[in-house]
């Protein structure tokens, strides 16, 4: 399937179900790609199945990458809020065929896996904030 013919299915979803807006679908996309080839550093002509909440952190920390300490920011704004969100998404391009899953696949994979907020928040503060140190 051609990236026009998967961006047509994307709007679909959108209308379908406006909680989240085209680029969460995209980057979610984009998330599991970089989750697959560089997390797990499978070259790009071999393919690797990852779990919801392998998914999930790749998501975060390609987020971080692309966006620094306004991850969380862009992420709220396309509609993501949650490692949940992120199931809902999945789970909506695997309904249309975008994306596969395993008999072992759970939506439950998604839930909760981290604490959103601090996820984007925590990286980008002082070591000793994180460690509680008032010093």
């Amino acid at each position: 399937m051609n990236e026009q013919n998967q961006r047509e299915i994307i709007r679909e979803l959108v209308a379908a179900d406006p909680r989240y807006k085209e680029e969460a679908y995209c980057f979610v996309r984009e998330g599991l790609d970089y989750t697959v080839h560089e997390l797990n550093e499978v070259p790009q002509e071999e393919s690797h199945h990852v779990r919801g909440w392998e998914l999930t952190a790749g998501i975060r920390d390609y987020a971080i990458r692309q966006f620094g300490p306004i991850s969380l920011r862009v992420l709220r704004h396309w509609g993501i809020n949650s490692s949940d969100d992120i199931g809902e998404i999945v789970y909506n391009m695997i309904d249309v065929q975008l994306l596969g899953k395993t008999d072992e696949d759970d939506k439950q994979d998604f839930h909760r896996v981290f604490d959103f907020e601090r996820a984007f928040r925590d990286p980008f503060l002082p070591t000793a904030q994180l460690e509680g140190d008032t010093d």
